[in-house]
């Protein structure tokens, strides 16, 4: 008698992935691809809307449809609450955000709760949330992920992106290359918890690492082909969490140091920085190539230390003692926590501190 097998999967991947010089002009094109019809609502920031909102709503004008804006300043849950109001009032079927993390996140979350589909417009290529099913918002004065949605499409204009400040798309960077710490701690809590995993999941995240460190010289200020490079590995990250049906392979012992610094530091640096930074220190916990992290960093113009990024360096200390307690329930190489003559020596030896 044969054996029943019982599993099964929902992904999420977006349908369409438009990278490209000039593609924000074709943003009413992909949305006619998709068979959207309707009321369309922006989300988007200021500045933003000045950079590219504006751009978003001639070409959806001119594929038929109808544009409404929702300007948004910081990701909480009121903004969020005023985006789905604003949604209701100009019966919109589909949201798109424009922007960077903040625009798309609010655009991301209040798509689900209205159960409308989401088109994510980056112009800044900062972290892997333009393509996750993840927000982060501000929840209690905390900046906590939520499950949201994969959106239907990504529009990303190198152009677009090239010209934003270089700090985003380092910072960009960061997140990508933090894969490599994620990806061991997610294979630690496979072993030692039989938390579920995915090995196609782990392979596109650690190859996307892979191949950004591997182009860490090519990586410059101005350059759209730079653009290019890190938003196809965003785009591949996104995938990897998709598969993985969570943040695991892209978000490990490097996050919840971020995120611990986010609730630490005065003034936290941007989060992709913060990341890199972490993952420096995780790979030398994992007992990995910590230097070739360290090196790929620096050749990209990222930040590799407590005085780059701008904090104290008490508080980096500080951070390492806490990050455990950061979603406790994800299982890393920080296990139970840190002893502090244990965190000051894996800060000094990576120099971080």
């Amino acid at each position: 008698m044969k054996e029943k097998n019982y599993k099964n999967k929902w992904m999420q991947l977006p349908r369409n992935v438009v990278v490209g010089h000039g593609v924000i002009n074709d943003t009413g094109k992909v949305c006619k691809d998709l068979k959207l019809n309707g009321n369309a609502l922006i989300v988007a920031g200021d500045t933003t809307f000045k950079a590219a909102g504006k751009t978003v709503a001639v070409s959806l004008e001119d594929s038929g449809f109808n544009v409404n804006f929702a300007k948004v300043e910081n990701p909480t849950l009121d903004e969020v609450n005023k985006v789905e109001k604003v949604s209701k009032e100009v019966k919109a079927e589909f949201l798109l955000g424009v922007g960077g993390g903040k625009s798309i996140d609010i655009a991301k979350l209040a798509s689900v709760h209205l159960d409308l589909p989401f088109i994510s417009v980056p112009t800044a290529a900062s972290h892997d949330g333009i393509v996750s099913s993840r927000a982060s918002i501000i929840r209690n004065n905390k900046t906590v992920s939520e499950a949201a949605q994969t959106p239907l499409a990504v529009v990303a204009d190198t152009g677009i992106i090239a010209a934003a400040p270089y700090r985003l798309l380092a910072a960009g960077c960061g997140d990508i290359i933090s894969n490599y710490t994620a990806v061991r701690d997610w294979e630690l809590a496979h072993r030692l918890r039989d938390e579920p995993f995915s090995e196609y999941a782990s392979i596109i995240s650690k190859l996307t690492a892979k191949i950004l460190i591997d182009s860490a010289g090519l990586i410059k200020p101005g350059l759209e082909e730079s653009a290019w490079t890190v938003m196809k590995a965003l785009v591949a990250s996104g995938v990897a969490m998709s598969i993985a049906g969570s943040s695991r392979p892209a978000s490990g012992s490097e996050h919840k140091f971020s995120h611990a610094l986010d609730e630490l530091a005065p003034e936290p640096a941007l989060h992709g920085e913060q990341c890199g930074v972490g993952t420096i220190m995780m790979m030398y916990l994992h007992g990995g190539d910590w230097q070739e992290i360290r090196a790929a960093l620096k050749a990209i113009g990222a930040p590799t230390n407590a005085s780059e990024l701008g904090i104290e360096e008490e508080y980096i200390i500080k951070a390492l003692l806490n990050a455990h307690k950061i979603r406790p329930e994800r299982y890393t190489i920080l296990g139970t926590g840190l002893t502090r003559e244990a965190a000051e020596k894996v800060a000094r030896i990576t120099k971080v501190i």
